[in-house]
């Protein structure tokens, strides 16, 4: 950090000047945008849109290309910023390509773009917005040693991430193999129809009617798939009310993703059944919901499932006394797991918020005053 405060120091110590995006870049029109039924899995080149991942497809079409260069993308509905250094293709619309102009580094402009909190205005044009924002613009030189520092941190970050991912990863293919070990059985073991052992209720008089979520509320909008979830509203009214005694499961009706849930609930869609043991006498429903997790079943059209395919799939059904073993033990595991499952992502979380700590900091500069001022 010396050499750039020795930097700034001696090419800026009276600050320096702050100016809009707009007046430092160009928005490139590229040649031609490919539809969605144009990307391919293979090709030459790299196909980029406004999307969060980074590359979307490839094509062999040469006159769809922006020549190699430094770009900088940006999402004008998702407000992803992309930094690009080789030749691609745009993918759909939404894109901002951009190119730097006068003395500005491509690639300090795309973090000073990182660094700023473009506030979502939903699926609207972002770009308006963000033009009109100012950076600071030090001496090339200066701007030059923070991109090679924060290049670095990006390194290091990125591969701790890759490294805690790994191990999250790892833990949860463990998990899942010690649990279908302990759910397979031999022919001894009865097999039942999970419409046998389980109803299902509709979900229509709990769908929440104002989405506008808000995390001070107090109840939880639930979705069976993987964000389950969504946010929390204020409505005190066609509440689920589950509970630690009172358990449901969530079942999305046509991907067939589902979630154990124990608490009072709202839902966001009619595309969801909620799940309820018929019979405790006969079945353990922990055991059930642990049961359903080994099901090997993907839908193949989208289509509601529970009904006609999903609910006709037999699981192995031994003892109550054998569930509730089986139950005791993948509880303990799944206690461990989550607690490994919440601390990687914590850790995750945490490096990336101090990363991003350090760049606002590399980023923050004193004002020049204006000449009119002095």
């Amino acid at each position: 950090m010396s050499k750039l405060q020795d930097l700034i120091d001696r090419l800026c110590p009276d600050g320096v000047e702050y100016v809009e995006i707009q007046k430092i870049c160009n928005i490139i029109t590229p040649p031609y945008k490919l539809k969605r039924n144009e990307y391919k899995l293979i090709g030459k080149y790299p196909i980029i849109d406004q999307g969060q991942k980074f590359i979307i497809g490839y094509t062999d079409d040469n006159l769809a290309i922006l020549d190699k260069d430094e770009y900088i993308l940006f999402g004008d509905h998702t407000r992803e910023v992309k930094f690009v250094d080789f030749a691609f293709a745009q993918g759909s619309d939404g894109l901002k390509v951009i190119k730097v102009k006068g003395n500005v580094n491509t690639k300090y402009l795309y973090y000073c773009l990182k660094n700023l909190d473009i506030q979502s205005e939903g699926y609207s044009r972002h770009w308006t917005k963000l033009k009109v924002k100012v950076i600071p613009t030090p001496d090339l030189q200066i701007q030059i040693e923070i991109v090679r520092i924060l290049d670095n941190f990006t390194e290091l970050t990125t591969e701790l991430t890759m490294e805690l991912t790994t191990e999250l990863t790892a833990r949860k293919k463990q998990y899942e193999y010690y649990r279908e070990k302990m759910l397979t059985f031999g022919y001894n073991v009865e097999r039942v129809k999970l419409e046998e052992i389980l109803t299902y209720e509709q979900t229509t008089k709990y769908i929440v009617s104002d989405t506008k979520y808000n995390d001070s509320f107090n109840i939880p909008v639930l979705t069976a798939g993987q964000s389950f979830i969504l946010g929390y509203t204020n409505e005190n009214t066609g509440i689920y009310n589950a509970s630690k005694d009172n358990p449901v499961i969530i079942f999305d009706d046509f991907t067939t993703s589902f979630h154990w849930v124990d608490f009072p609930f709202k839902v966001k869609s009619s595309a969801m059944k909620i799940l309820k043991l018929k019979d405790a006498t006969n079945a353990n429903f922990r055991y059930l919901y642990y049961a359903m997790k080994c099901i090997k079943y993907m839908p193949k059209e989208h289509k509601r499932q529970w009904i006609s395919i999903y609910s006709k799939i037999k699981i192995p059904l031994p003892s109550l006394e054998e569930q509730q073993k089986i139950v005791d033990i993948l509880d303990r595991f799944d206690t461990l797991c989550n607690d490994i499952t919440k601390g990687l992502p914590a850790e995750i979380e945490a490096r990336q918020k101090q990363y991003e700590y350090y760049r606002a900091k590399l980023l923050n500069f004193k004002e020049k005053a204006n000449k009119n001022e002095l």
